[in-house]
């Protein structure tokens, strides 16, 4: 689940002209200013997004987490039934050790030695299509939430949403992770089938 963190920017393409009124970057039409994004009811050229947090709370992003985790479970308990297994049987190639010639010992040795390094191979294979499972589902998501976000970004005259890790400073009101999330959740729902 390393790459669960990994950085995806949501740079869209130019949807329409971007209209700042009053030569103003970001107008925020609400009374609250900065108390929170009511759809439609922000103008800027720019917009964030924690995409991250776009995936992971949502439905969507819950669900796929959800299973792998559970997968992962799994895979886990696999692998120490393995290792104990594997301990069990070192354990008895140690105790006729002592009844055998070095050359026997050495060839079961080398047998067990394989067999240990290909059950690693099997078992690290299995975490990784675990880790491309996550990455595949992110890339469904990621696809399915552009037409979302796309939206968002037209009721707020947006030419671009970025990635809130790739901007230095911006401000709050500009920033639409929860709105994209609710959306998408109406939208999408957890994308079970």
């Amino acid at each position: 689940m390393r790459r669960l963190a990994r950085s995806v920017t949501f740079a869209l393409a130019l949807i329409g002209p971007a209209q700042i009124g009053s030569g103003q970057a970001v107008q925020a039409q609400q009374a609250g200013g900065d108390a929170g994004l009511d759809r439609g009811s922000i103008v800027s050229a720019v917009l964030t997004i924690d995409s991250d947090r776009l995936f992971l709370d949502s439905d969507f992003g819950k669900r796929v987490v959800a299973e792998v985790e559970a997968k992962g479970a799994v895979l886990a308990t696999e692998n120490r039934k393995i290792e104990a297994d594997l301990e069990a049987e070192e354990k008895r190639l140690t105790t006729v050790r002592a009844t055998m010639s070095p050359e026997e010992f050495r060839t079961l040795a080398n047998e067990f030695d394989e067999k240990v390094q290909q059950t690693r191979q099997v078992q690290a294979t299995k975490g990784r299509a675990l880790n491309a499972l996550l990455d595949q589902e992110r890339e469904v998501f990621e696809r399915a939430a552009a037409p979302v976000l796309e939206r968002l970004m037209r009721s707020a005259d947006a030419a671009v949403i970025l990635d809130l890790r790739a901007v230095f400073v911006s401000a709050s009101a500009i920033e639409i992770t929860d709105d994209a999330i609710s959306l998408l959740n109406e939208t999408l729902g957890s994308g079970a089938q």
